[in-house]
């Protein structure tokens, strides 16, 4: 099968490679805006060759839209106008926006929305992996709304990648996704800034450094491009979360100006809780 991805940086190289090792994809094409990103993913054998949008959609039988969100938005209704009977599925992480962005759009049952949960904290082609979505859940979203057939299709792919499939309305999505995905960037983002603001000896940032700091601050070597437009996108979401995260935060600023032990005890006792979720 012919297949078209659009944007081939971390999630839709990694896409490209594991449909190519499954067999379900035969030739590859990509668009992709940026020249040395496309020259990249030819050389790196994530797609075969990269065409304009048009023709590439002309040439495939499933189109793939793994660009930032924001460009997604805007690039799904025009990829709707050009397509017969393709097949069109994004992979964003938020999904309420581009849901509303084809709404009322007459062939919006040729898109599926979804989401698969996986990523890292780095981007662009030499970004992409094999083996990258094995064993991980993915969110199809407002299923109710896509052609059967071309839900038929998003779901045979990824089950051929060995994902576990979730529904969700996209609204849902959305919240629940600003709580265990969304806050984690922000957090590892300030908590970045704040050590560069304190610690203003880089040396002893990258001998002390343990295990514990480096997993926590990963995040924060994340793309700008990308996690802007899902700030923006889920803002209100982002901002509950983020009071409450703020009000976590204070508690455990009290305890330490109080010299309050036995509260700043419960508190981590209580966050071991998260052990019941997260063995």
């Amino acid at each position: 099968m012919v297949i078209t991805i659009v944007g081939t940086g971390l999630i839709g190289g990694s896409l490209s490679l594991a449909l190519q090792e499954k067999g379900f994809a035969s030739n590859v094409i990509g668009v992709e805006s940026n020249t040395e990103h496309a020259a990249k993913a030819i050389e790196l054998g994530l797609v075969h060759k990269c065409l304009p949008l048009t023709e590439a959609i002309q040439a495939s039988s499933v189109i793939i839209i793994a660009t930032p969100i924001n460009a997604a938005e805007q690039l799904l209704p025009i990829i709707l106008d050009k397509v017969s009977n393709q097949v069109v599925f994004d992979v964003g992480s938020t999904k309420s926006k581009i849901v509303e962005a084809v709404k009322n759009h007459p062939k919006r049952g040729r898109f599926v929305a979804t989401h698969p949960m996986w990523g890292t904290e780095n981007s662009g082609p030499s970004a992409a992996i094999k083996g990258a979505f094995s064993k991980k859940a993915t969110v199809i979203c407002d299923k109710s709304h896509s052609d059967s057939d071309a839900l038929e299709m998003v779901e045979k792919i990824y089950a051929l990648l060995e994902m576990h499939i979730l529904y969700m309305e996209s609204t849902a999505h959305d919240m629940h996704v600003a709580y265990i995905s969304h806050i984690s960037h922000i957090t590892s983002f300030a908590l970045a800034n704040t050590v560069l603001e304190k610690e203003r000896e880089e040396d002893a940032i990258f001998e002390l450094a343990s295990g514990g700091f480096e997993s926590t601050v990963r995040l924060a070597k994340s793309n700008a491009a990308m996690w802007v437009p899902i700030f923006m996108q889920n803002r209100d979401n982002i901002l509950d979360v983020l009071n409450e995260h703020i009000s976590q935060l204070r508690k455990f600023k009290s305890c330490l100006e109080k010299e309050n032990e036995a509260y700043l005890a419960e508190l981590i006792e209580n966050a071991n809780g998260i052990r019941r979720i997260l063995k």
